[in-house]
């Protein structure tokens, strides 16, 4: 059995614990489903192609093909043999979907764009600053004039005091230890640093953040 920290297994995300672990929590966390819906707002309104980076069980894949019946194809990347079978499982009747391993720890050589859309869901926060920058400079190469960057992820709070109580808020003792948490600003700032015109926060709860940037210039929805 994996060692845990609070209730949190610490196998790593290829240890079935960790997984089930986590995969069993989501229903729970009510506070995320407003940043789902708000990601699901800002898909394109005909997409093609999305690529979805670490795709865990395939839910950002789901949601997207549900709510854009344009897209075409579909293609999910994530590290963990134990979340990629959830997601083969989960695709196994849907050919607009491509689930591949890669770790974004390693550049997206491989991966060709152009894409509509790029999106990512509770993973970036697992990597260094320093690579967190150079995938946001990958991201907006591989995108589209008109696509769009939508991120919904982990980020840190601005004083300790806050973070331990966005922690308690989801029914957590500590961190996962894989996590390196960053800023709203510093990431809408290395954004823009990567080369997107505009860069917003469009959706937070807490410690919950949903991050979009355009490749283009972008009037920002009235009221956000």
């Amino acid at each position: 059995m994996a060692a845990e920290i609070g209730a949190t297994p610490v196998g790593g995300w290829n240890d079935e614990a960790q997984v089930e672990w986590y995969l069993k929590r989501l229903p729970n966390l009510a506070p995320r489903i407003p940043g789902e819906q708000m990601l699901a707002e800002l898909l394109p309104a005909e997409p093609q192609r999305m690529l979805d980076l670490g795709c865990g069980d395939g839910v950002l894949g789901r949601l997207a093909l549900t709510h854009r019946a344009s897209l075409e194809e579909v293609i999910s990347l994530d590290v963990s043999d134990a979340m990629l079978a959830r997601a083969r499982a989960a695709f196994s009747n849907e050919p607009r979907v491509t689930v591949i391993k890669h770790d974004l720890n390693q550049p997206l050589a491989q991966i060709a764009g152009p894409f509509d859309v790029i999106t990512s869901g509770f993973a970036i926060h697992h990597l260094a600053d320093a690579r967190k920058k150079s995938l946001f400079a990958e991201v907006a190469s591989l995108l589209s004039e008109d696509g769009v960057f939508l991120n919904l992820d982990v980020v840190s709070s601005p004083t300790p005091r806050l973070h331990q109580d966005f922690l308690t808020a989801i029914g957590r003792t500590a961190d996962d230890p894989e996590d390196q948490l960053s800023s709203v600003s510093d990431q809408l700032a290395w954004l823009r640093e990567a080369g997107f015109a505009t860069a917003a926060s469009m959706w937070q709860w807490r410690g919950f953040a949903l991050l979009a940037a355009w490749p283009a210039w972008r009037t920002l929805p009235s009221g956000r």
